[in-house]
C-alpha cells in the first residue's frame, strides 16, 4: 500500500477489508444494471469493485484527493466521481438522474449530519444502505422511553422507514475503530406522517424539548406553553420529553400553531441543523 493510501484521521477513515462483509453489503443492496448507485466514501474501492460487477456505471463521492486519483486510474469512465465533501454536496441536483440509491461506509463523525442532508433530497432517493456506528443505529431505531430515544430517533422516523440489517465488528476495518458498526437500510417515506403540519415548527419543538430531555416537558419548554394547551394536545405536562412519541409532539405543534410568541424565542432558529433533529 503506497504511503498516500494510509488512513487519514482527519477524514475519520476506517477502510472495510473483510470480503465476507463486502459481499453481504452488496447482497443486501442487490443493485440492478439499470440503477443509479451513489457510493459515499469509496476509499480504496472495496465496495466499488463489487458494485461495478453489478452495474455498468457507478457514481461516487470521495473527499480524499489521493484516493480519488487512485479510483480514477482504476475505473476510468465507469466511475463518475465527485471529489469533495459529501456534507457540502447538493444531492438535490447530483447525480443528474433520479431516482438513485445510496451506499456508504460513513465516517462516524459525519454520519448523523449527512443523514440530515440526504433527508432534504429524499424525493430523489430510492433507498440508503449505510454503515454507521452501532450507537447511531440504536438511536435511529429507538422508541419512546428507551435510553437511546431522542431527536435522531424522531427525525429518522419522520423521514424514513429504518431497518437494522446486520452488525459489523471492529475487525472488519483497517484500522479497527474503537466502536462496533451496523448496516442500516433507510427507505424514504413518500408522505409526511403528519400531513399539514409545519415541519420546521415540529423539529424546532423537538429540539427545544430534548435540550432538557430529563426535565418535565413543561419545564423543558421553559414554561412557555399556556396551561390550557396541554389538555388539548393530550399531553401530561409532567412527562419527560424522552417518553413522548412523535405523535405527541405533532399534537403540541398543532395546538401551538397560532402562538406566535412561543415560536419567537430568541437563539433557537427553526432552520438550524440541531432544530431539525440531527444534532
Amino acid at each position: 500500500m503506497p504511503p498516500f493510501a494510509r488512513p487519514r484521521k482527519r477524514f475519520g477513515q476506517h477502510f472495510l477489508h473483510d470480503p465476507l462483509i463486502r459481499s453481504r453489503i452488496v447482497e443486501a443492496v442487490a443493485p440492478r444494471p439499470e440503477e443509479v448507485i451513489v457510493e459515499i466514501g469509496p476509499g480504496h474501492g472495496a465496495l466499488t469493485d463489487r458494485l461495478l460487477e453489478q452495474v455498468g456505471q457507478l457514481w461516487a463521492v470521495e473527499i480524499d484527493r489521493d484516493l480519488a486519483s487512485e479510483l480514477r486510474l482504476r475505473h476510468g469512465s465507469r466511475l463518475i466521481l465527485h471529489e469533495g465533501d459529501a456534507l457540502k454536496l447538493d444531492f438535490g441536483s447530483w447525480p443528474d438522474r433520479s431516482p438513485f440509491r445510496i451506499v456508504g461506509n460513513l465516517p462516524y463523525n459525519i454520519a448523523t449530519p449527512l443523514i440530515g442532508r440526504l433527508a432534504a433530497a429524499k424525493d430523489r432517493i430510492q433507498d440508503l444502505h449505510l454503515m454507521v456506528q452501532r450507537e447511531v443505529g440504536e438511536r435511529m431505531m429507538a422508541q419512546p422511553g428507551e435510553s437511546a430515544y431522542g431527536r435522531l430517533s424522531i427525525f429518522t422516523d419522520y423521514h424514513f422507514k429504518a431497518e437494522r440489517l446486520f452488525p459489523v465488528g471492529r475487525g472488519a476495518f483497517s484500522p479497527p475503530p474503537q466502536v462496533e458498526s451496523v448496516l442500516m437500510k433507510l427507505e424514504p417515506r413518500p408522505q409526511s406522517p403528519f400531513p399539514g403540519l409545519n415541519e420546521h415548527q415540529f423539529f424546532d419543538l423537538v429540539s427545544r424539548a430534548f435540550h432538557n430531555r430529563r426535565k418535565m416537558i413543561r419545564n423543558a419548554l421553559g414554561g412557555a406553553v399556556p396551561p390550557d394547551l396541554w389538555a388539548g394536545a393530550q399531553i401530561d405536562p409532567s412527562s419527560r420529553p424522552e417518553t413522548l412519541a412523535p405523535e405527541a409532539y405533532a399534537r403540541l405543534v398543532q395546538a401551538l400553531s397560532e402562538q406566535t410568541d412561543f415560536w419567537a424565542v430568541p437563539g433557537r432558529p427553526a432552520h438550524s441543523r440541531q432544530a431539525h433533529g440531527t444534532g
